[in-house]
């Protein structure tokens, strides 16, 4: 997924070098710019662990939409309701930053997420999960957001959160 990244970036980033937070093994310099970029990241995520929407303000635009599967989230109270029920949902959520990539308008993570869920958000019970968080930055603020999970973990989450019994096809070929 982290080479997805890379590439993805690459290819559509206006010759702008693309540059991974972890310097040393990138060998190159990150600008001010990708940095703020990361730091807002890292704002929204212990935001996330801790249920703290204080300091949001300061890292998301006003007109911020949040891309989801139920459709465009707009603004910044949608992000801290989010935030709220999120945590209020599973106060054991842990979230590990595996991988950061920034240049001055897009950062990536690669996210490891563990915890307990309630069934509500989250399945009910242990959860382990990876995605990666993509989000596009204007003038040092987070403008949208991307989120983007293995399709076997989707799978396993539905199946835990409906039923394994629920998620299995019609037999199309049975005999009425």
């Amino acid at each position: 997924m982290v080479c997805f990244a890379i590439c993805l970036m690459s290819c559509n980033n206006d010759n702008k070098p693309v540059v991974a937070a972890d310097t040393a093994a990138a060998g190159s310099t990150i600008s001010a710019k990708a940095q703020k970029n990361l730091d807002a990241m890292h704002t929204v995520t212990k935001a996330f662990e801790t249920g703290d929407v204080n300091g949001i303000d300061s890292v998301i635009a006003p007109g911020f939409v949040d891309h989801t599967d139920k459709g465009d989230k707009k603004g910044v109270d949608s992000l801290k309701a989010m935030i709220k029920m999120s945590h209020d949902a599973d106060k054991t959520m842990k979230m590990e930053i595996v991988k950061e990539l920034a240049d001055d308008e897009y950062a990536f993570s690669l996210m490891h997420y563990s915890g307990t869920g309630d069934g509500k958000m989250m399945p009910a019970g242990p959860y382990d999960m990876h995605s990666v968080e993509v989000v596009k930055f204007s003038d040092g603020k987070a403008t949208e957001h991307w989120g983007y999970m293995e399709m076997g973990e989707v799978s396993k989450m539905m199946a835990s959160m409906h039923g394994a019994d629920k998620m299995k096809a019609p037999d199309a070929g049975k005999k009425k």
